[in-house]
């Protein structure tokens, strides 16, 4: 018969299997089933009524390797990733220690940091739409007074990126920045007092105190910033559909255009398996090698 450790080492696994059981069914159902799906679908060729798809194998990734859109997608989406992840971090931290001093007015600057992650999508992108049009948007505008000519900033394939990434930066941050004033507000204040005490100036308490103890926090929003750069699509319906010329196609934009606009879902579902095994890799580089460098001490 078994002992009484083991009766309750099993009642204590089967509780454990409970808890984590409906999230479990909602995560195969919602996410693991569809990726196994995907992937099956990827290894097929395009079928139509008179020719149905059959097994192909890995041709469906070979294509899109050969396809120089996805070159050009790729690298829109490494340019597009490497500027707003570090700039909505850096904006957000410097958002949040401002908002987080003992200023006038301290509220109406956090409602007025965190409003644009309040407007929808296609609401944001509409007012940014105004803002760029050639010849009458504010930006236009304001660079007139200067005697600087109108510019075609979501017309061109030298801007048309750019003028993207001013708009999911300008969104973004104010989100982010809610993550670090919650984890600014957990910093003990006695921390502060003990390094006044010790001749610490604010720079020095900042770089040497408040920043590690913010590390836990900023590979949470690296990581959720890493995720929202390759799942745009909201703005660029609105603003370029990922014009000029392909100058600002991102990954997601293109997995749909694919699918939905050329009913090429074999090749969509490729280059969707492609960027899961992208954020898997991501995912387990930072739990085995920057979660574990994360936390102070």
């Amino acid at each position: 018969m078994a002992s009484e450790a083991d009766l309750q080492r099993r009642r204590l696994s089967l509780y454990g299997w409970m808890l984590i059981a409906p999230a479990l069914a909602l995560m195969t159902v919602f996410a693991f089933a569809p990726a196994v799906m995907t992937f099956w679908e990827s290894l097929f060729s395009r079928g139509t009524r008179r020719r149905p798809s059959v097994f192909t194998g890995l041709d469906n990734y070979a294509d899109l390797f050969a396809d120089p859109t996805f070159t050009k997608v790729v690298i829109n989406n490494l340019i597009y990733s490497g500027i707003t992840i570090p700039a909505s971090i850096i904006i957000a931290l410097s958002m949040a220690l401002w908002a987080n001093a003992k200023i006038p007015a301290r509220g109406l600057v956090r409602i007025a940091y965190f409003t644009p992650t309040m407007l929808p999508m296609i609401a944001a992108a509409n007012l940014w739409l105004f803002f760029y049009t050639p010849g009458f948007g504010l930006i236009d505008q304001i660079t007139g007074l200067f005697g600087i000519g109108p510019t075609n900033w979501l017309g061109q394939p030298q801007t048309a990126l750019g003028a993207v990434i001013v708009v999911t930066i300008w969104k973004e941050a104010g989100f982010y920045m809610i993550f670090y004033l919650a984890a600014l507000q957990t910093i003990p204040p006695d921390l502060k007092e003990a390094a006044r005490i010790e001749g610490a100036g604010r720079w020095y308490y900042t770089r040497r105190v408040v920043l590690p103890l913010l590390m836990p926090t900023t590979l949470f929003v690296l990581i959720n910033a890493l995720i929202n750069s390759v799942k745009l699509i909201d703005h660029l319906f609105i603003l370029t559909r990922g014009g000029p010329n392909d100058a600002s196609k991102l990954i997601l934009y293109w997995i749909w255009e694919m699918a939905f606009a050329y009913f090429d879902g074999v090749h969509a579902a490729a280059m969707t398996v492609l960027v899961l095994a992208a954020l898997g890799l991501a995912a387990a580089f930072q739990f085995f090698v920057v979660d574990r460098r994360a936390h102070y001490r």
